[in-house]
């Protein structure tokens, strides 16, 4: 017998005798699944357990830890003889991409591998549970069906995206329900407190964080799934309670990227599930609601990067406990939920094996094209490299690597979208620029992330319309319809090695997030430092507004550790100390000047807990503990009387609801914190409020015209009822994309040009303020670069204030109508929430 035969025989035989004794996972825990919550520590326990029993047929991977250092898992399931040629069947996956480092010819006679996401909210229970009898099935010896799949495919199974949620809410179900669970919803088993298990530790939403990969979470997952690239992809979710089963094919908008072969196949997939919830008489719907167009989704990233990406949604989630009543008078049960993703889960393999001749040759096709450069109307985006916009370079590049997207520098000139103007203008190429062409693997993604204006076929989407990175970064741009050649791919200057010498004082100018926590940290060790409110020129260089200035007067408690301490931080953050010999400066105002100002070292406050956005106030916790690195106190809003007000000096409030300011001694005692030199930084519908408080300055913008539908011809106000949900449409944004102009000479705009690109998700705008505050961002007539805006709201958004600043007393208060720290993604807004906090008010 020839070796490799001898060898399958082996492998097989071992197959066979270890998989006779593996417990399904009700033998395993002790329950049956759906009658209990398994914790996370209990499924992963199984998914150990089965690869251990079955070591022919899976292999198990641990590929990172959650912040609350929950271990994350990838389960790989296939046949004997796949799973012993694991690593090359990944290689030629990879090669079948045009990904592959090696070059060499892909074979399409390869297995098609299905990629199966559990449980990325944590509080969407269902399909973790899913995930143990999905496990079970493939390796239970006496399912025949599965093994047949499983010689032609490849499952990839992650149990848990999001550990940490899963186990805040399952741990707090546990401890409130009782002996028997209770499917009323007013019991309190189906009221989950803040703020809830659906985000993971910083309270961020997993699932709009694939591209963007703010989360580590995301980070190590993200960073395996492109060593895989799979062909399907599903995501598991949950929605209402009354909800019925949603899954493939999805509702419109599609992105133009899909191709009609992605298009078609997730017919052919819902076609499958359909025949077996058709049998069980379970009721689905398919084709609405959850569409495929913002690129940051666990279906949408997949498809853009050539695989069938699906959402599937079972009803149920935070509410819905081990059984739930519905609004027909039926109980949904943990049991139900679990059925129903484990029936999909199982129907998407089988369809992938069916099919897997074909997704192999459409995968390829995909990449194919991508690299032939055929996908999409612009060939080449090019950015701008000035250096008062390196920070932000260097974190789009950073973002860029984290997706396998190839850039380089080049010489030439051409035409070109200005992603400023709007308008097609000439540019011509110079030192350091960057390109990126699209006739490569990621060309899909590209597309998708670059373009000025994605096209839209349906204005009733899911999510944001306007992401291209251009605006996300505050980068000068231009998408060109012609290819670019690369001379080069080194495009960053070599990391930024300051050396200690005995200088009279250091400037760092301060251009970004990394100026920002280069100054945080050296506030946090206690180094005093000021900042210059006017550009000045000094040694031969210039440096603009908020520019901060280091001296060894009022750090002589250092000594000769000084200039070594600061040199090791600036290091770190790859920031630039440049020396000045003296504190006469050539033009400007003098360093002992009252232009120039100490930097105190802020106390930072965060009101979170009940009423209060846990995604907002997540950005906000995130961004400081895992980028400013600066601490911040988190504090309970309903906790107000209790705070130690004398130990906040800023106070950040996220979006959201605070009852303390209809209680009148409450606001008043507010009040007279912020005179007395408190500074508030007030995000999104916390603008709002405190607009309705006595003192403010700023005022929310009234209706510039009564509306008059109807009064010319009556007929106007007869609607169409099936029209109820779109007639709203026109005096909405589910965000767009605007240019406001900024005035750089205010703190809150150091660090920018006279514009910012701002994401505008609502329909709220306030009055300019006339006196008491500044007018820091405003947006004028006809400012709208990207996305969708109803035609009734854009001539509303005009000549009014988003962004401001309103001196009281000895403190102040800083306006910020929009969300400058969107899903942590939106770098441009960043140093605006550095300003809003180290800068305002000092």
């Amino acid at each position: 017998m020839h070796k490799k035969s001898l060898l399958l025989v082996l492998l097989l035989f071992v197959s066979i005798i270890s998989m006779a004794q593996v417990k399904s996972p009700e033998e395993f825990l002790g329950y049956k699944i759906g009658t209990r919550y398994t914790p996370h520590w209990k499924l992963i326990s199984y998914f150990q357990y089965v690869a251990q029993s079955s070591p022919s047929m899976i292999k198990l991977l641990q590929y990172g830890e959650t912040n609350e250092h929950r271990p994350l898992y990838l389960t790989f399931i296939s046949s004997p003889e796949n799973i012993s040629n694991l690593e090359s069947i990944r290689l030629n996956n990879l090669r079948l991409a045009n990904l592959a480092k090696d070059k060499m010819m892909p074979s399409e006679n390869a297995p098609a591998i299905v990629w199966l996401s559990y449980n990325v909210h944590g509080n969407e229970t269902s399909s973790s549970e899913a995930a143990l009898l999905t496990l079970f099935a493939l390796v239970d010896p006496a399912n025949a069906q599965t093994k047949e799949w499983l010689k032609n495919t490849v499952v990839i199974i992650d149990p848990c995206i999001n550990p940490d949620g899963r186990d805040r809410y399952v741990n707090w179900f546990n401890s409130v329900v009782g002996d028997n669970y209770n499917p009323r919803l007013d019991a309190r088993e189906h009221r989950e407190p803040w703020p809830g298990g659906r985000t993971n530790h910083y309270n961020f939403d997993l699932n709009r964080d694939w591209a963007w990969q703010t989360q580590i979470e995301s980070q190590q997952r993200i960073k395996q799934y492109n060593l895989w690239m799979p062909q399907v992809h599903v995501d598991y979710h949950e929605q209402g309670i009354n909800q019925p089963y949603y899954f493939a094919p999805a509702a419109q908008p599609y992105h133009e990227a899909v191709t009609q072969w992605q298009r078609d196949f997730q017919v052919t997939i819902g076609k499958n599930h359909a025949k077996y919830f058709d049998k069980n008489g379970w009721l689905y719907f398919t084709k609405e609601i959850f569409d495929l167009f913002y690129p940051s989704y666990g279906d949408t990233y997949p498809v853009y990067n050539g695989a069938i990406g699906m959402t599937y949604e079972q009803g149920g989630g935070g509410g819905g406990g081990l059984g739930a009543d519905t609004d027909e008078g039926d109980t949904l049960t943990l049991y139900d939920r679990a059925t129903h993703h484990f029936t999909t889960s199982l129907s998407t393999i089988e369809i992938s094996s069916l099919n897997a001749t074909a997704l192999i040759k459409e995968f390829r096709k995909f990449f194919n094209n991508a690299v032939g450069g055929t996908v999409g109307e612009y060939k080449a985006y090019i950015i701008k490299n000035n250096p008062l916009d390196a920070e932000r370079i260097r974190a789009l590049l950073n973002l860029l690597d984290k997706n396998g997207i190839e850039y380089g520098t080049g010489t030439g000139s051409g035409k070109g979208f200005n992603y400023h103007t709007g308008k097609e203008d000439a540019f011509t190429l110079a030192t350091g620029d960057i390109i990126v062409n699209t006739a490569q693997p990621r060309a899909a993604m590209i597309k998708v992330l670059f373009e000025p204006q994605s096209k839209l076929v349906d204005s009733a989407t899911y999510d944001i319309t306007a992401w291209a990175l251009p605006y996300v970064y505050g980068l000068g741009a231009y998408a060109s319809k012609q290819s670019i050649a690369i001379t080069s791919s080194k495009v960053l200057a070599d990391s930024v090695q300051n050396a200690a010498t005995d200088s009279y004082g250091y400037v760092i100018r301060w251009q970004g997030v990394s100026s920002a926590k280069t100054v945080a940290q050296l506030l946090k060790k206690g180094i005093k430092v000021r900042f210059s409110e006017m550009p000045f020129e000094v040694s031969g260089q210039s440096f603009a507004r908020g520019s901060v200035i280091v001296i060894k007067k009022g750090n002589e408690k250092f000594g000769n550790t000084l200039w070594p301490l600061v040199v090791k931080i600036c290091n770190e953050n790859n920031i630039k100390m440049n020396a000045v010999s003296t504190g006469m400066v050539d033009k400007g105002f003098d360093f002992g000047s009252s232009k120039v100002h100490p930097l105190k070292a802020p106390k930072v406050a965060l009101f979170t807990g009940e009423g209060i956005g846990s995604n907002a106030a997540g950005e906000v916790w995130h961004f400081f503990e895992r980028e400013l690195q600066y601490p911040v106190t988190l504090i309970n809003a309903a906790d107000f009387g209790r705070a130690k007000w004398n130990d906040i000096d800023v106070l950040i409030m996220p979006d959201g609801n605070y009852r303390f300011l209809n209680d009148k001694n409450s606001a008043e005692q507010f009040q007279q914190w912020i005179q007395n030199g408190g500074r508030v930084v007030a995000m999104e519908s916390a603008v709002t409020q405190l607009s309705r408080q006595d003192w403010s300055a700023v005022r929310l913008r009234k209706e510039d015209e009564k509306d008059t539908t109807g009064k010319k011809d009556p007929y106007l106000l007869l609607r169409s009822f099936e029209n109820r949900e779109k007639d709203a449409i026109p005096g909405t944004t589910p965000g767009s994309v605007f240019r406001i102009d900024a005035d750089s000479t205010h703190p809150l705009m150091y660090g920018y040009p006279s514009y910012y690109y701002t994401l505008k998700m609502d329909n709220i705008i306030y009055d300019f303020i006339k006196e008491g505050g500044w007018n820091a961002g405003v947006i004028k007539k006809d400012n709208q670069l990207a996305g969708f805006v109803g035609y009734k709201l854009k001539k509303k958004l005009k000549d009014g204030l988003l962004f401001g600043v309103q001196d009281i007393g000895r403190g102040a208060v800083s306006f910020l109508s929009d969300d400058v720290l969107f899903r942590n993604f939106w770098e441009n807004g960043k140093l605006m929430f550095c300003n809003a906090v180290f800068m305002v008010g000092q």
